[in-house]
């Protein structure tokens, strides 16, 4: 039976961070680099971490208050989307173990495999795990302690706070997550959350008939097909299985699968290990890290990247099919930080809740960091040649937020406002073609956005 949303949301917050220490530890110090690497092997599925202590950010410039702020946030941590990649390497086990060959370490790979499987099979393939939850009650609770007095101020004026979702299943429980924290941290605004909306033009426009043109682009695009094949049959992929195989099987057995099984089989067992870390709530005994050494988990990462590169990121030079599309979401943030700054926006706060589709572009659209480099296409995408990492751009739970500051009107002029964006919590730059506030500062005038941003 799955287990229902209040009974995930009651579960404990002790759950094993098998990444890299506590939550706690993240908010504190950030993510060293070693750290980062780690993260890294795990692609788009990295758990959430904050990426900067509140700490350290700048300073509200003198005689500025927060009026308004919004966000964009991929949904938190979950299960698997289904058992595909369990299903066949228990498969493979399975005719291992009848010819009696499994190595020490195979042999305790099934139970592994089972547990992962079960566990997301109890909440349901897809869905919010214990992790998620975590994910975005801890975002919420640090934008309420990076903002109480604008959320005094939204209390005070009844301004409403809206949250907007995909209407998929772990991106409305992602919503019902982050605002039950932030209900918890400032009971005063608890009454002005709205329900979630669905926008699916807004937040999951990738699938939408509007964008046709990029779903064929995935489906049978030449050249993306061309360079995903060049890339996943490099002979390192090859080898790389030939090594993962070899600690798990006997010689006799690898002999019996071709080149093609091994690479089959790696590869779901790589899905699984990255899986593995969001479920941690749920299966807090799985842990699947001695069965890939680190660089063939390295490798199969960047396979992973790689595609999401060249699907949902900066891809190739001169190409803007995989970003063009988030122009819709850079509109609405822009959209409504104008409204408010004009009057027109009643809401305090607008917090919208998506997928890694629609944040990839995003980041490519504007620009962030590790999303400026696309592909030449005589020179694929590597790690070597671009900073591009699933990790670090979109990990569970990533998110951009801005907060908007407004100035106090003097002598008959009017307010002036700037906007401070944060990527996955840490103060970011807009891009170069904008020009901030002061030098060195992370605060942005918004008519400098206006201009800036649009011409996107």
């Amino acid at each position: 039976m799955k287990r229902s949303l209040a009974a995930t949301l009651a579960m404990s917050f002790a759950a094993t961070v098998i990444l890299s220490g506590s939550a706690s530890a993240h908010a504190r110090d950030g993510e060293s680099p070693s750290v980062r690497a780690v993260r890294d092997l795990y692609g788009t599925k990295a758990p959430y971490a904050p990426q900067e202590p509140a700490g350290r950010y700048q300073r509200v410039p003198k005689g500025f208050t927060a009026v308004f702020t919004e966000n964009v946030a991929r949904h938190g941590s979950r299960a698997m989307t289904d058992s595909g990649d369990g299903d066949a390497v228990l498969a493979v086990l399975r005719r291992a173990q009848q010819q009696n060959a499994m190595t020490g370490l195979g042999s305790k790979l099934a139970p592994q495999v089972r547990a992962l499987l079960s566990a997301a099979a109890e909440i349901g393939y897809g869905n919010l795990s214990g992790r998620g939850v975590q994910e975005q009650r801890g975002i919420a609770r640090r934008t309420e302690q990076r903002l109480p007095d604008l959320f005094h101020a939204i209390a005070a004026k009844g301004e409403p706070i809206e949250i907007e979702t995909s209407g998929v299943t772990r991106a409305v429980d992602s919503a019902h997550a982050f605002t039950g924290a932030l209900a918890a941290a400032d009971p005063e605004v608890a009454g002005l959350i709205k329900d979630p909306v669905t926008d699916k033009d807004l937040l999951y426009f990738h699938k939408q008939p509007q964008n046709a043109d990029y779903q064929a682009y995935v489906a049978k695009d030449p050249q993306l097909a061309a360079v995903l094949q060049r890339i996943d049959g490099k002979p390192r992929t090859e080898r790389t299985a030939q090594h993962v195989v070899s600690r798990l099987f006997r010689a006799d057995f690898a002999a019996t699968m071709s080149p093609g099984d091994e690479i089959s089989f790696a590869r779901s067992l790589h899905q699984l290990f990255s899986a593995a870390p969001d479920l941690a709530v749920e299966a807090p005994t799985v842990d699947l890290r001695p069965f890939l050494t680190p660089e063939d988990a390295r490798w199969f990462a960047y396979l992973d990247d790689a595609e999401e590169f060249y699907e949902k990121g900066p891809a190739f030079a001169g190409r803007t099919i995989t970003y063009k599309m988030a122009g819709v979401l850079l509109d609405d943030l822009l959209a409504q930080a104008e409204a408010k700054a004009g009057g027109a926006g009643g809401s305090g706060a607008v917090f919208r809740f998506t997928h890694a589709e629609e944040i990839e572009p995003l980041a490519a659209l504007m620009g962030l960091p590790g999303s400026t480099s696309p592909a030449r296409p005589d020179e694929p995408y590597a790690y070597g040649n671009n900073p591009w990492r699933g990790a670090r751009v979109a990990p569970m739970a990533a998110n951009v937020q801005w907060d908007v500051y407004a100035s106090r009107p003097k002598e008959g002029k009017p307010a002036k406002y700037l906007v401070r964006m944060l990527y996955n919590e840490k103060e970011t730059a807009f891009k170069a073609a904008c020009s901030p506030a002061g030098k060195g500062s992370y605060f942005y005038e918004l008519a400098e956005l206006r201009s800036c941003l649009k011409s996107s």
